[in-house]
């Protein structure tokens, strides 16, 4: 399932965010990602839905707690204060999904599953989850509620594409996108929000200092050569490929893109019109050298096995 982030609004005119909102839900999406470090973002999601009386039809999903400037603000009183100015901006009586948007390890997990699951019970939010927590600090989390018979976390927001990240593009952030954190995942089945889904658009041809940092390197760059070669034969873009490996993994998986324009929302979605084989995953991820003769699409110039 893809997700519409909104980090971009932070930069974006209103108008245009709104004629984004306004074709995402046009084409069958309900589901919207936001923050309160994404500057105006909640603003606007919330008169959009207020303006078009569809705040029954969307799922929102929003973050709190973020790092500050001075000092780290995952507290209990760092969470409240934050969901509730979320609440107000939002327009909204409760938030379909809250998550905590950073870590800070040296805070025990007991204090802030608990002022979670208070605003649960109180109605704020109907589920919760953590954005750039590590697995082994969400498992000491779900031990937690597990162990006092509370509500666990029910779902992770790392970064997670078909390129790995050689570092994190922000402090303190988690990706997934090494074999280890995918088998956590596969294992325990926790949902994945993916952020970055796209890799900050190397796959699109999206050059900056900030790509080249975060997603250089010749492993990457073979991962972009292969995509490109298997959208050449499915007519589609090496973007939408990139896109269509993080929707099929063997976990529940919810990609968060961010288009700019109505037209980059649309090659986002053909992604979903791409079944990819077991097979074509791995060679694209590099696991495999090459595909079998008999495949399901076959690929010209390499070596059969």
């Amino acid at each position: 399932m893809l997700v519409l982030g909104t980090s971009v609004y932070r930069y974006a005119a209103a108008d245009t965010s709104t004629e984004l909102l306004d074709a995402w839900f046009e084409l069958g999406g309900n589901v919207v990602d936001c923050g309160r470090e994404y500057g105006e973002s909640e603003r606007i999601l919330g008169h959009w839905l207020r303006d078009n009386d569809r705040r029954a039809n969307v799922v929102v999903v929003t973050k709190g707690a973020h790092q500050g400037e001075d000092r780290r603000r995952v507290t209990p009183a760092d969470i409240s204060g934050d969901l509730l100015e979320s609440l107000g901006v939002l327009g909204a009586g409760s938030i379909e999904i809250y998550m905590l948007h950073r870590d800070d390890p040296s805070q025990p997990v007991g204090p802030l599953v608990e002022i979670l699951n208070e605003h649960r019970r109180a109605g704020r939010i109907g589920a919760f989850g953590c954005s750039n927590w590590s697995t082994t600090r969400l498992d000491e989390a779900n031990e937690y509620a597990r162990t006092h018979g509370i509500e666990a976390l029910c779902c992770s927001s790392p970064g997670f594409s078909l390129a790995q990240q050689r570092e994190a593009p922000w402090p303190d952030c988690v990706s997934a996108d090494d074999p280890v954190s995918r088998a956590w995942y596969e294992r325990t089945g926790m949902p994945v929000f993916a952020w970055s889904s796209q890799a900050a658009g190397f796959f699109a041809g999206v050059d900056g200092p900030d790509v080249a940092r975060v997603y250089g390197g010749e492993g990457n760059l073979e991962r972009l050569r292969r995509a490109r070669e298997l959208g050449a034969r499915i007519g589609h873009t090496a973007n939408e490929v990139a896109l269509a490996w993080v929707l099929e993994q063997p976990f529940p998986t919810y990609a968060i893109i961010g288009p700019r324009t109505v037209d980059e929302l649309h090659r986002s979605v053909a992604a979903l019109e791409i079944e990819l084989t077991p097979e074509e995953r791995g060679w694209l991820n590099l696991e495999i050298e090459s595909v079998r003769a008999d495949s399901e699409r076959p690929f010209g110039g390499m070596e059969a096995k």
